[in-house]
């Protein structure tokens, strides 16, 4: 997979165009002969973070901690139970959905699967227009310009304006995708496992064309995925998410070259290295992610934790700044650094 590395980004000195403050989104659990609510699914559990003007911010984890629903619930397509959404400076958390709709057009989403999030009785060029008439942009033959415009941008031939979503590859439905997105001018997209569906050969492809999209149009991105290896090419931080909880966050320097939860570490270990004499440890996890209706007293992670000890059973660790925007959620860490304070 060739990806032509990002260029240092200057615009993460500009103010934060969103911003996330103890996010918590609950889902409730139904049981017994009245139905009623017996527990709650802890999907996204007091999460907090900033994404700055021109930023690509990553956020990985595996499957079932919690990213998808954060993105949705950043969108307001999922109703948070608690904190904050700051959108270009305007708190969109409890906005009705008539209210929220003003502010969906600077928010677009790129799904994982795109023929499942494309209509597939509607032509490829009524797909990228229908933004535009939802959101009362433009007349009809601008409308129908900028279509012409954004299926040459994306690298779409001009006749798939009147093809169906079927008649293309996956990698070709994900640009129509990302046309769709780019259709009324976002502020933000929160792109959620946009290549994982795809074949490595194309995956490259989809993230060139989204790193030459966002120097094209001022784009900021919230990017989400499960490889880390992907996630490092496009983005500027990183987050990663365990169970709910962002349990490390830094620079993608900083945190590739030392990582300091064991999580991190974890899946950094699992990525392949190109050169078959080269020598890595692979650190394997054991178990399964917990339930996240009954997560584990203390630290989320502990229960898979190699280095977990009694403090983990019995207390949360909180996100610690370490150094040069470098945080985590981890005691080992907090201990010694008391250690040397003392």
């Amino acid at each position: 997979m060739i990806i032509t590395e990002k260029k240092p980004n200057k615009s993460l000195t500009k103010k934060a165009l969103l911003r996330v403050e103890g996010l918590k989104t609950y889902f409730p659990v139904k049981g017994g002969i009245f139905n009623k609510t017996i527990g709650h699914v802890k999907a996204v559990n007091d999460i907090s973070f900033s994404v700055k003007r021109g930023e690509t911010f990553g956020i990985v984890g595996e499957s079932g901690s919690g990213k998808s629903t954060l993105g949705q619930t950043i969108l307001r397509l999922q109703k948070p139970t608690s904190g904050k959404i700051i959108f270009q400076e305007e708190d969109i958390t409890n906005l009705s959905d008539l209210q929220v709709r003003k502010y969906r057009r600077h928010m677009q989403m790129v799904f994982q699967d795109p023929y499942a999030s494309l209509n597939p009785r509607m032509k490829v060029g009524s797909l990228i227009e229908e933004p535009m008439i939802v959101h009362g942009l433009g007349s009809s033959d601008e409308r129908k310009k900028k279509v012409a415009q954004l299926i040459e941008t994306v690298g779409l031939p001009s006749d798939a304006i009147l093809k169906y979503p079927h008649e293309f590859s996956g990698g070709q439905r994900q640009r129509i995708g990302i046309a769709r997105a780019l259709s009324i001018n976002p502020q933000l997209i929160i792109a959620d496992e946009p290549v994982s569906a795809l074949d490595v050969s194309i995956q490259s492809q989809v993230l060139n064309l989204l790193r030459d999209l966002q120097e094209e149009f001022d784009l900021t991105y919230l990017f989400i995925a499960h490889d880390l290896s992907v996630v490092k090419h496009i983005s500027d931080r990183i987050g990663v998410m365990y169970l709910g909880k962002i349990v490390e966050l830094s620079s993608k320097t900083s945190l590739y070259e030392n990582p300091l939860h064991p999580y991190t570490q974890s899946l950094l270990s699992a990525i392949p290295v190109p050169d078959p004499h080269a020598k890595r440890e692979r650190i394997i996890l054991q178990g399964d992610i917990p339930n996240p209706t009954n997560p584990p007293s203390g630290c989320v992670f502990r229960t898979r934790c190699p280095s977990a000890y009694e403090r983990c059973r019995q207390e949360s660790p909180t996100l610690t700044h370490h150094g040069e925007g470098h945080y985590v959620a981890c005691h080992l860490y907090t201990d010694l650094k008391n250690e040397v304070e003392k």
